[in-house]
């Protein structure tokens, strides 16, 4: 091992919120919202199910499954992702496979079709879409994460509109509402969710909420009457938990892992301070100057859809991109500088090298600010280097300080990695989804 800087592991520490029982929540949500009384027994209700990774997932769709089975109803789930899964029918039911979400794990029929329905117009002629079995069912169940959206601020971002939107809009609706741009999102997908919330069978949204720790703060039932407005009360309740970088000025961001399973962009923009969309600023904080991003996560399957954030990767991450599937993503969200390569090295030694090069002659090493993190997830467990941490101790940051490392890379050039099982979150999160992989399927997910 080459030594190259010291490193010090620290743990941060982020709002802890969360939600012990689950199915009692949701019972309690459901009774509280659904308007029951206006359907017939034996009424067919559809669930939406959307390609994220949310904690806790397949526990909460086999619960509202079991609620409206046990109240007399026929619930079955259909695929809410937009253009993910190659855009067809199969591919979207193999993202949800992967997640967990199967017919068996959660108790219903998936639906799964790319045909939609044109619902008519808004005021400004943006068209609605919906999925045909969706629309057709007597009645739809609309859950989502509520989180910040990677590309655009409004007064409801990622959630439960978006996923009526886009979701449920499968590709012509996602197609449409990107098609203006990132500043016309956040109105878009306003003006459309109400519309469909008008002509549609929805019922009422189940909003998730996740703390610092990619765990379940809280689930909301959320009524078509007050809609907006909750939703937008829930984005900033989940936005005062968002985990973060230590501090707001670094030199050398490394991430080890991107993927769609971390965040749709790959790499959360919302974590690393970067947009790259025509036309839209970039964020004021963070900044970071050069990203290294070194590998990507096999349940990504190929969609290395945010690549173009980073400045510098590795041949083996290139080596494993589906190309195909990240240019449809790219192409269909319309942020084509995302997808773009950024400098290709051949081991994680030469990037980070080259990235710290990058910075010029002037900088001296000793004060260089360095932050290893596992992906943009996962921040409970980073690595800083000294010049970070000295910064962070004149902070009322509260961080624990573990142990002492060096910026290291093995004979074949690859970067000591921190280890995710001493935070227990890679794990549980996998127990907790039922997330498993079946070779013979190939490599199939979020394209």
């Amino acid at each position: 091992m080459k030594k190259m800087f010291k490193m010090f592991e620290i743990e941060q520490k982020f709002p802890a919120n969360q939600l012990v029982d689950i199915p009692n929540k949701i019972f309690r949500e459901m009774k509280e919202n659904l308007p029951v009384n206006d359907l017939p027994k034996g009424s067919e209700i559809a669930i939406t199910a959307g390609s994220r990774g949310i904690s806790n997932i397949v526990e909460i769709l086999h619960e509202c499954v079991r609620y409206l089975k046990d109240a007399g109803y026929k619930p079955f789930l259909v695929p809410a992702m937009g253009s993910h899964g190659a855009g067809t029918a199969q591919g979207q039911i193999e993202v949800l496979y992967h997640l967990g979400i199967t017919e068996e794990s959660v108790g219903a029929e998936i639906r799964s079709s790319m045909e939609v329905e044109l619902l008519g117009h808004t005021e400004k002629g943006q068209p609605v879409y919906m999925d045909k079995n969706a629309y057709h069912a007597d009645g739809i169940l609309v859950i989502n994460r509520i989180k910040a959206h990677t590309a655009f601020r409004g007064k409801v971002e990622s959630g439960l509109s978006k996923m009526v939107t886009i979701g449920l809009g499968k590709i012509k609706g996602a197609s449409f509402v990107h098609s203006d741009g990132a500043l016309q999102m956040p109105l878009n997908i306003e003006e459309v969710s109400l519309f469909a919330l008008q002509n549609s069978p929805i019922l009422m949204g189940l909003a998730i909420i996740e703390n610092g720790y990619d765990e379940t703060a809280d689930i909301v039932g959320v009524s078509k009457d007050n809609w907006h407005e909750k939703e937008s009360e829930l984005l900033q309740y989940s936005k005062s938990m968002m985990p973060s970088l230590p501090i707001d000025n670094i030199d050398i961001l490394i991430i080890e892992e991107m993927g769609k399973c971390y965040s749709g962009t790959g790499m959360d923009p919302n974590i690393i301070g970067r947009w790259r969309i025509d036309g839209v600023p970039e964020p004021e904080r963070p900044f970071v100057s050069k990203i290294v991003v070194l590998d990507i996560a096999d349940q990504s399957f190929g969609n290395a859809q945010g690549i173009g954030l980073a400045d510098f990767t590795t041949q083996r991450l290139v080596d494993k991109m589906d190309r195909k599937s990240t240019y449809t993503n790219a192409l269909t969200a319309t942020f084509l500088r995302r997808a773009m390569l950024p400098m290709i090295y051949a081991t994680d030694k030469e990037s980070v090298e080259t990235a710290i090069q990058s910075l010029g002659p002037k900088i001296k090493k000793e004060s260089i600010k360095i932050v290893q993190i596992p992906n943009t997830l996962h921040l409970k467990r980073i690595r800083v280097s000294l010049s970070v941490l000295n910064e962070l101790e004149k902070t009322n940051r509260e961080i624990i300080v573990k142990d002492p490392h060096e910026l290291t890379f093995n004979q074949d050039g690859n970067l000591a990695k921190i280890n995710l099982r001493l935070n227990h979150i890679a794990n549980e999160r996998s127990k907790k989804n039922g997330e498993h992989y079946d070779s013979t399927k190939g490599r199939t997910g979020y394209r």
